[in-house]
């Protein structure tokens, strides 16, 4: 790839890896609720989902989401409905585990799982795959599929460092306000509405990118 297609690529996924979407936002609020090195555990899950949707790219089965709309709509559904899941927990947590000397805390796997799930069941990150990497594939440099998978290679790891840098902030800031049990409470609730309003986002989506 040429150096100039290279850094246009990297400027556009550090953009693109900034604006508020439902994965950056997802971040922020489990990285809030649960520390810095859950917010991270979570990036790592959403970023394996990453690698999901780059091979659907580079294999051809993302194609089917933009194609499908029974596809499209199904895994849309999945998506949202495990978001409202997510907000139920959220509204149902109880802060008096702390005061009890207990943890709110979910495990790694836990959070790793989430981030994952919450990754590949967004059809529109796929169908954004199917666009985007695409333009920066130039089959006079070799097998366009190993260049889309190098491309998702990159976007992964910009991705890892933005969602990263937005845990660490997170995690920070939440842990000097959950101290207070009735702060955890808050927290818990702003984090079910905001799970409601992504859940909404991806049942409204079109396959639009």
């Amino acid at each position: 790839m040429p150096v100039e297609s290279l850094f246009t690529f990297l400027f556009a996924s550090v953009l693109l890896a900034l604006v508020p979407g439902p994965d950056n936002i997802f971040v922020l609020t489990q990285a809030a609720l649960y520390g810095r090195k859950e917010g991270i555990q979570v990036t790592l899950g959403l970023c394996t989902g990453l690698v999901v949707h780059t091979s659907a790219v580079a294999l051809g089965v993302a194609a089917i989401f933009q194609a499908s709309t029974v596809a499209f709509t199904g895994l849309k559904v999945i998506g949202a409905v495990y978001l409202l899941y997510l907000a139920w927990q959220a509204f149902t947590a109880s802060a008096s585990l702390l005061e009890d000397g207990k943890s709110n805390k979910l495990s790694g796997l836990q959070l790793y799982r989430r981030g994952i799930i919450m990754n590949v069941t967004n059809p529109k990150v796929s169908i954004f795959f199917l666009a985007f990497l695409p333009q920066f594939a130039i089959p006079e440099n070799g097998p366009v599929a190993q260049q889309m998978f190098m491309l998702g290679a990159l976007f992964i790891l910009v991705t890892l460092v933005v969602f990263g840098g937005i845990a660490l902030l997170a995690g920070t800031l939440g842990a000097c306000l959950k101290r207070s049990p009735r702060v955890q409470n808050y927290l818990n609730r702003i984090a079910g509405i905001v799970f409601i309003g992504l859940a909404m986002k991806i049942f409204t989506a079109n396959k639009g990118v």
